[in-house]
């Protein structure tokens, strides 16, 4: 239960930033939500190898370079999920850095107390 939560959440947060960013855009919510479910996926086992083949560059710009990476997350999201429209990595790179900090704040506030 707790996954589709954070689902819906995720979904909702990707709803409200490709409305206000220019460059991003969603059709409808069962497409963001197909978004959170496909960014969900490729995170859990795409990003760990980009991560393993480009470690050298992301050591030498001390982690930056995890961005770009998180940007090339939602470029593939993009070629997966027809409504779903990226103009440029740049575009992508600060939808996931907005997608991160606004997912942050949705779940602090649905967080369940620890007893």
């Amino acid at each position: 239960m707790n996954l589709i939560i954070k689902l819906i959440i995720n979904a909702i947060a990707v709803f409200i930033l490709a409305y206000i960013l220019p460059g991003i855009n969603v059709n409808s919510y069962i497409t963001a939500l197909c978004i959170a479910i496909v960014l969900a996926f490729l995170n859990a086992l795409v990003k760990p190898v980009l991560i393993l083949l480009t470690l050298p560059i992301t050591i030498f710009s001390f982690g930056l370079f995890l961005l770009i990476i998180n940007g090339i997350i939602i470029l593939f999201a993009n070629y997966i999920i027809d409504g779903f429209h990226v103009n440029s990595i740049w575009s992508a790179v600060l939808f996931s850095i907005l997608l991160s900090v606004l997912q942050s704040i949705f779940h602090s506030f649905f967080k369940e107390s620890k007893k």
